[in-house]
């Protein structure tokens, strides 16, 4: 076997999780189909020792960096396919290539589903926004709104009047329930019932936003929670569990990041309902550091 593991994804997670098995001097390879899911934010924000830079200079520099190592290799290519091959593991990319591995980590990300409101998917990354930690501060002091499209919106109006004036779009359909209403009232937030139908505003600047009613309101920047799916189906061919998280499915994996199939590793986006940056990062960490773990007492069982 030519490879100690195959690393799916080359964003924060897989990077990491590769910088850990290149310095324990592990045979790896890394696959990055180029299409991260924060690839429409301007920058990267909260990430200590990146705040500012944008994702791209970011992975760029962590290739370079791990590029240094000899036993590492990154490619740029898209992984369809993955089998559990006897305590190994096989794994084809969609130009028809095939390497073997003893161990996988899935750092594949999930994909973002938009509510279907005309104007929205233009201003994603930039002023609609999912994460007040990663971008609330630059659209502090605006006018801020949070678009109900799950029964954890409330939670996260609750949230956002420390970056700005809040409203809470309820989108006839997550209306506050008693308990909620009075954390909300008590921070100040408004509550419009009259659902957006529009962005406005040359994109992807965000100026206001149109209700059903007919109404148009100023608005600087929206928070909104996407559904999520995975990116990849191949932790569903390795035959990984799943949980079911607040936005969308994730890779069951228990503290040492190892899924419910012996020998996949998981992290980043696809294996926590918390995404961010910085854990992201970390949990690769943790991942490439069991990994390495895992091959070495593997050894001497």
């Amino acid at each position: 076997m030519s490879l100690d593991a195959i690393i799916i994804g080359g964003n924060f997670a897989g990077l990491s999780a590769a910088m850990q098995l290149a310095r324990a001097r592990r045979r790896v390879l890394l696959v990055d189909a180029g299409a991260p899911r924060n690839r429409f934010s301007e920058a990267s924000h909260g990430f200590l020792g990146q705040d500012g830079q944008t994702p791209a200079a970011i992975m760029q520099e962590g290739k370079r960096q791990l590029s240094l190592y000899p036993t590492i290799t990154v490619r740029q290519g898209k992984v369809v396919r993955a089998q559990g091959d006897g305590d190994a593991f096989i794994v084809g990319t969609e130009d028809g290539g095939e390497e073997r591995a003893a161990r996988i980590v899935l750092a594949t990300g999930v994909s973002d589903t938009l509510p279907e409101i005309p104007g929205l998917k233009e201003r994603w990354g930039r002023s609609a926004l999912h994460c007040p930690y990663c971008h609330g501060f630059e659209v502090s002091g605006g006018k801020l709104g949070v678009l109900a499209n799950h029964p954890h919106s409330a939670h996260s109006a609750v949230m956002i009047p420390d970056w700005g004036a809040t409203t809470f779009f309820t989108q006839g359909l997550f209306e506050p329930d008693e308990e909620q209403l009075v954390k909300l009232t008590g921070r100040g937030v408004r509550i419009e019932r009259s659902p957006i139908v529009e962005l406005l505003g040359d994109d992807p600047k965000l100026e206001a936003v149109r209700l059903a009613d007919g109404r148009i309101l100023p608005l600087d920047a929206v928070f909104v929670a996407p559904k999520t799916t995975m990116a990849s189906p191949v932790a569903e061919q390795l035959g990984c569990a799943f949980d079911d998280g607040p936005f969308g499915p994730v890779i069951r994996t228990g503290d040492n990041q190892e899924t419910t199939t012996k020998g996949v590793f998981a992290a980043g986006d696809a294996a926590s309902a918390m995404h961010n940056a910085t854990l992201a990062s970390a949990s690769g960490v943790l991942a490439g550091v069991h990994c390495h773990q895992s091959l070495v007492m593997q050894s001497v069982a």
